[in-house]
C-alpha cells in the first residue's frame, strides 16, 4: 500500500471518529419527496416499479429513494434510482454500485468516466458538465450500461474518495452530512449496443438532471 494511499485512509478513519463524535443538531435541509417526482420528463415516460425488499432497504439505509423505468418513444428503455440519504453520521452511508451490482452476480467488464454536459438545475445556476462514472457489467449473455455518480451540498462527484472527502469537508464545516446516489442503467443489445447505450443514458441523464435540483438539496 503506497504512502499516499495511507496518509488518505488515516484522513478518512480520522474525519470519520470526527463526524461521528459531532454532537451539533445536524440541520435538515428542505426538499421534495420522491413521491412528487415527475413521470414525464421530455420524452421520457415512466413506469413505476416495485417498492424494494424491506431487507435491502435495511441494508441501504436510505431516507428516500426512486426507483423507476423511463421509456422513450422509440421504446429505448432506462432504469432510474436515486437514493437519498439525510444524514450519514450514525453509519447509513452511500453503496457504490461497483460493490453492490457484483452482490447481485453482476461483473465488470469495464469502468471509466464519462463528461456530460447538462443544462441548468434551477433558478440561478447555469448548465455546464458533469463528470460521471461510466460503468459496464455483464450476467451470462446480458450487459448492461450504467452511469452514476453522487450528489449533494451542491455537488457532483463521480469518485467514491472524493465524495467521502467531501462529505467529511462539509462536516465540519457546514453540519451537513446529507447526499445521494444517482444511477441510471440501460440494456446493451444488438449490433452497436454500447454505443446505443451510451447514447440513451447521456440523453435521459440530461432530460434528468435539472429535474433532480428539488429532491436534492444544494
Amino acid at each position: 500500500m503506497s504512502g499516499r494511499l495511507l496518509v488518505l485512509l488515516a484522513c478518512f478513519v480520522a474525519g470519520a471518529v470526527l463526524v461521528a463524535r459531532t454532537e451539533r443538531p445536524e440541520p435538515v435541509p428542505a426538499r421534495a419527496s420522491f413521491d412528487g417526482f415527475p413521470m414525464e420528463m421530455g420524452e421520457w415516460r415512466g413506469v413505476q416499479q416495485p417498492p424494494l425488499d424491506p431487507k435491502i432497504l435495511k441494508v441501504l439505509g436510505v431516507d428516500d429513494y426512486l426507483s423507476r423505468s423511463y421509456v422513450a418513444p422509440a421504446g429505448v428503455r432506462v432504469g432510474l434510482y436515486v437514493g437519498y440519504y439525510g444524514s450519514q453520521r450514525e453509519g447509513d452511508t452511500m453503496h457504490s454500485p461497483q460493490n453492490c451490482l457484483p452482490g447481485a452476480g453482476w461483473e465488470p467488464v469495464s469502468n471509466t468516466m464519462l463528461r456530460v454536459p447538462v443544462p441548468a438545475a434551477g433558478a440561478g445556476s447555469s448548465g455546464g458538465d458533469i463528470v460521471v462514472n461510466r460503468y459496464v457489467i455483464q450476467k451470462g449473455l446480458d450487459r448492461q450500461l450504467v452511469l452514476y455518480w453522487y450528489q449533494g451540498r451542491g455537488r457532483v462527484v463521480a469518485s467514491e474518495y472524493w465524495s467521502k472527502f467531501y462529505l467529511i469537508r462539509d462536516a465540519v464545516r457546514l453540519n451537513r452530512t446529507d447526499g445521494s446516489l444517482v444511477r441510471v442503467i440501460a440494456p446493451i443489445v444488438g449490433e452497436n449496443g454500447e454505443a446505443l447505450a451510451e447514447h440513451a443514458t447521456v440523453d435521459f441523464v440530461q432530460t434528468l438532471f435539472p429535474q433532480l435540483s428539488g429532491y436534492l438539496p444544494a
